[in-house]
């Protein structure tokens, strides 16, 4: 399946639904925080989710149960590509370097990437 971005809104009520695993509209505007939305937003924002293929729902008479198509691992990936590609040239050192040089990492921040990269090296041996 080819995933698309999300807009700020699908992707808050995606991230409701991979906490919930599967929810009405009403439960998705419960966790939202205040100001809450409108049902009707909530529900448009559903019925876009389930044309782009990120959630499905289960009919119960008149009420819909939705739950995702797509993990939150498979969108973080998406996601994460396209930024290695789009601002980093995919490179890692371009990525770390940026990490180290914006985030002012402390000596113990700098140690378990150290760490990190010692395991990689490791599991590639």
């Amino acid at each position: 399946m080819n995933i698309k971005e999300l807009t700020k809104a699908e992707e808050q009520v995606m991230q409701i639904l991979w906490q919930l695993k599967e929810a009405i509209v009403k439960d998705i505007i419960e966790e939202m925080p205040d100001p809450k939305p409108a049902y009707n937003t909530v529900s448009t924002v559903v019925r876009v989710l389930e044309g782009k293929g990120f959630i499905d729902h289960k009919a119960y008479g008149n009420s819909h149960v939705y739950f995702p198509t797509i993990s939150d691992d498979e969108y973080k990936k998406f996601t994460f590509d396209k930024m290695m590609k789009n601002y980093f040239s995919d490179s890692y050192k371009s990525l770390v370097s940026f990490i180290v040089d914006e985030k002012d990492l402390g000596v113990k921040e700098l140690d378990e990437l150290s760490l990190l990269i010692d395991k990689l090296k490791n599991k590639k041996s």
